[in-house]
């Protein structure tokens, strides 16, 4: 099993150093000055994300590395398969309680761990049948709508963190509804009566070095273009922590107030937090519905966060969606088979990547290197932070994702745009990510259907004396969606007027609409003594014949 083991990451490792040898040597001096500095800010958002949606994913402590395993694996091997400059993938809250109820339903973590491979396989297979071009069909109203409530949802659950209130995993950012039994605003409430005095201080000394480090001025000093304030936020931060232990004892975080990862004392306890899939549970029909819920929901997702992240790309690149689904179904098959949990394009570590300035894939590839050599070289140093300082760092990142400005620009776009991109914001903080998607999508397919009725023909009329003649120019585009407005025309004419129905401008009417303009052509007209003319419409004559 081991050797077996052994050769697959072998020619994983190989394949993946092959075929992007290349991007790595243009572009690995060039943009690491900005990629490094990138990929340790993701790393110290990731860090904890890892090791709270694993505890929730779970409920066992002992299985905490599984977060982090599949952190790595998210950074160095979807990174490097992926097509995606800037998307950063890892373990997502958005799989929290599917694992959770998958867990329960197949009664051990390895056939869990087999269901994760073959959704990852199923992904693979998804990438191949070219089902990325979904990816393509979400209005960006949407996405928009999208990334504004998760930074509003991201602020709103960091703000019990930054209070020293613990009580749920951080890196919950989808659902109202908690881990902890409470909801996000009750959440907020008693964090404000049970809170941590050392935790506030923490956390208000960090949002002012973040907003330090954003000043022009800052930028200017060429130590700090190298080295991000999100470093100096949590090195300060458990220095402070120090100062509180020496000084003042009632302030000082301990336990669930700081990282928790597991330390292992010895190489062969490092080695014993990897998991290896349950290939027995193979004939479990409970495996395969799991499997095919995972690749679903994690593609769909991830999908979801290409948009994002493309969109808020300064360089407005676009992710080969294909791509994509291939480089996740590498990454969930291999996190399955070494026990990590299962992985998806997250928005809010690809924000961070965004917002940190990182520029090419080698971000992400850092970000998961770091994850991997942190947990093997210094993990005892990093249980020193606290969360409020990281709560400090993802409240930057919610802001960044809701801005004041980009309400005023979705609202100088008009309602067609606006209301589907505040009916999404309202839908996914009232449910979950998936739900109000659905619901902003049906909103913004109402707003599209309502333009492509007005929008099926121009209409012009001319009056000569007692007689008038209207001509119908068809669009571009004339489908039986458009079959109501261009049959109220025909019916409102006027008795005895001439009607020109005008197809030079279109490339495809649907044949509906052909049979509405050849029945009114035929018999319609004859009863009110209107006179019809067609331009460029043969199919009218050819639908007649039949």
């Amino acid at each position: 099993m081991v050797t077996n083991f052994r050769n697959i990451i072998y020619l994983i490792s190989h394949s993946l150093i092959n075929k992007h040898y290349s991007f790595m040597k243009k572009s690995f001096f060039s943009n690491f000055k900005y990629d490094g500095p990138a990929g340790l800010v993701v790393y110290l958002v990731a860090l904890p994300l890892c090791l709270g949606i694993a505890l929730a994913s779970t409920g066992r402590p002992d299985l905490l590395f599984s977060g982090i395993i599949a952190g790595m694996i998210g950074g160095i091997v979807v990174g490097g398969f992926s097509g995606s400059p800037l998307g950063v993938s890892g373990p997502a809250a958005g799989l929290v309680v599917i694992v959770l109820t998958a867990l329960k339903t197949l009664g051990s973590f390895e056939a869990l761990l087999l269901a994760i491979m073959l959704a990852g396989v199923i992904q693979l297979t998804a990438g191949y049948l070219k089902a990325g071009v979904i990816g393509y069909y979400f209005p960006s109203s949407v996405i928009k709508g999208m990334l504004a409530a998760i930074g509003i949802t991201l602020i709103l659950k960091e703000i019990p963190h930054a209070l020293g209130y613990d009580k749920d995993f951080m890196g919950d950012e989808t659902d109202l509804v908690q881990m902890d039994g409470h909801n996000t605003f009750t959440e907020i409430y008693y964090a404000f009566i049970y809170n941590s005095p050392g935790a506030i201080i923490i956390c208000a000394v960090s949002l002012g070095l973040l907003i330090l480090f954003e000043m022009p001025f800052m930028k200017k000093i060429a130590l700090f273009k190298f080295l991000p304030g999100a470093l100096f936020v949590v090195l300060i931060g458990a220095l402070l922590n120090y100062l509180f232990m020496q000084s003042v004892p009632q302030f000082v975080l301990s336990g669930e107030h700081l990282v928790q990862l597991p330390v292992a004392s010895n190489a062969e306890e490092f080695f014993g937090f990897f998991k290896f899939p349950d290939f027995s549970a193979i004939s479990n029909p409970q495996v395969y519905i799991t499997a095919f819920t995972l690749a679903i929901v994690a593609s769909l997702e991830t999908l979801l966060c290409v948009e994002a992240t493309d969109k808020l790309d300064p360089y407005k690149r676009t992710t080969p969606t294909n791509r994509e689904l291939k480089a996740q179904g590498i990454g969930n098959i291999v996190s399955g088979l070494i026990g990590g949990l299962p992985i998806t394009q997250v928005i809010v570590r690809s924000s961070a990547n965004i917002g940190a300035g990182g520029k090419t894939k080698l971000a992400t590839i850092t970000h998961g290197t770091i994850l991997l050599l942190s947990a093997i070289l210094i993990p005892a140093y990093l249980n020193y932070i606290p969360l409020a300082s990281l709560a400090a760092i993802l409240l930057m990142v919610g802001y960044k994702l809701s801005r004041v400005s980009l309400y005023r620009s979705m609202f100088k776009l008009g309602w067609e745009q606006f209301l589907p991109f505040i009916v999404t914001i309202i839908a996914i903080l009232s449910s979950d990510l998936l739900k109000g998607i659905g619901v902003g999508m049906i909103v913004s397919i109402y707003f599209i259907l309502r333009k492509s009725y007005k929008n099926s023909f121009h209409y012009t009329k001319v009056k000569d004396h007692s007689k008038e003649t209207v001509t119908l120019t068809l669009a571009e585009e004339v489908t039986f969606l458009n079959k109501v407005s261009l049959n109220e025309a025909l019916i409102n004419l006027k008795d005895r007027s001439t009607v020109i129905i005008d197809g030079s401008k279109s490339k495809n009417i649907d044949y509906d609409v052909l049979e509405i303009i050849h029945d009114f052509k035929t018999h319609a007209s004859k009863l009110k003594h209107i006179h019809v003319e067609t331009i460029n419409i043969p199919e009218v004559i050819q639908t007649a014949k039949h």
